[in-house]
């Protein structure tokens, strides 16, 4: 069967979301230590996906198609200046090194726009500036940046089937890593780049797994009733964060469920609720949202405003 594209999921649900309900989007901290959470900036427009940049001063997060910077401190945006044609999803993230961003987009280039549903992955500096195509396939979203800054990993849509995929920062050849007919989404490295931590269907629901970064040893880290989606390990290595939809919703991660954020020990994979049930799931930590000493994690929740 047929696999819907990812991507056409995606904005199906934002469109929808934007375009008939009035929404409220919250951008919180959550401390690890106590569970303690602090509001950092909320208005009523629907906004995804915060990066937290790698001096701590501010957050990344996308909001019809663009990206702009909120202040730590003051909660104040200011877009980020990238080619005009952008229209950006929610994957999203900075560099090791924070000089600079990669971004799923819609095609840019007029040629390559041929319809709504594709997504290319391309890289810009952490000013904005043009953007610099790396994959040469669609559908491509990004997820997971090696710490050494040469390797993106991603998940691929190919033969209609979404798999964990490498590529060379500059672009080049797409090395496979995984190969199920379940979706495999999500992959993150780990801060030693030794493993990939990735969500994948392949038991029957979708849980949190873990593999060599060349795709060997795949080994499951989750095994509950939930749809849990979208590990990140802290920058100590010390912890996993994921995202956890309390209804088995199969292959899909749609905005606008109950959802909890979860916390594994990496050492004795015990599992710890980082928060409560809230109104969330796509656009609330899709992508790599550690404060860089390993002390927070940022992430967005919602409300439906009457």
């Amino acid at each position: 069967m047929k696999i819907l594209p990812r991507l056409l999921i995606l904005f199906s649900v934002s469109i929808v979301a934007q375009g008939k309900q009035k929404i409220q989007s919250t951008l919180e901290i959550l401390e690890i230590a106590n569970a303690k959470r602090t509001i950092i900036y909320s208005d009523n427009s629907h906004f995804e996906a915060p990066n937290w940049s790698k001096d701590g001063s501010y957050f990344v997060v996308n909001k019809l198609g663009k990206l702009y910077k909120i202040d730590r401190k003051t909660g104040i945006w200011n877009e980020i200046l990238i080619n005009a044609s952008l229209n950006a999803n929610n994957d999203h993230g900075i560099s090791p090194d924070g000089k600079s961003l990669v971004i799923s987009s819609n095609a840019v280039e007029p040629e390559r726009a041929t319809d709504d549903h594709t997504s290319y992955i391309y890289t810009t500096t952490i000013s904005g500036g043009n953007l610099t195509r790396v994959t040469e396939k669609s559908l491509s979203y990004w997820h997971g940046w090696s710490p050494d800054g040469a390797t993106l990993a991603f998940v691929g849509q190919r033969n209609n089937q979404f798999d964990i995929y490498t590529i060379p920062v500059e672009g080049g050849n797409e090395k496979q890593l995984t190969n199920t007919p379940g979706l495999d989404d999500g992959p993150d490295y780990s801060p030693d780049g030794k493993y990939i931590y990735f969500n994948s269907f392949r038991s029957g629901i979708m849980e949190i797994w873990r593999m060599d970064a060349d795709g060997n040893n795949p080994i499951q880290l989750t095994d509950d009733k939930h749809s849990n989606w979208f590990p990140h390990p802290s920058p100590d290595g010390k912890y996993m964060v994921f995202l956890t939809f309390m209804d088995d919703l199969k292959q899909d991660h749609p905005f606008g469920k109950d959802v909890k954020i979860r916390l594994m020990d990496l050492k004795t994979q015990v599992i710890t609720d980082l928060t409560s049930v809230f109104f969330g799931g796509q656009g609330t930590i899709n992508v790599p949202s550690w404060s860089p000493d390993s002390k927070y994690v940022a992430f967005v929740r919602y409300k439906i405003l009457d």
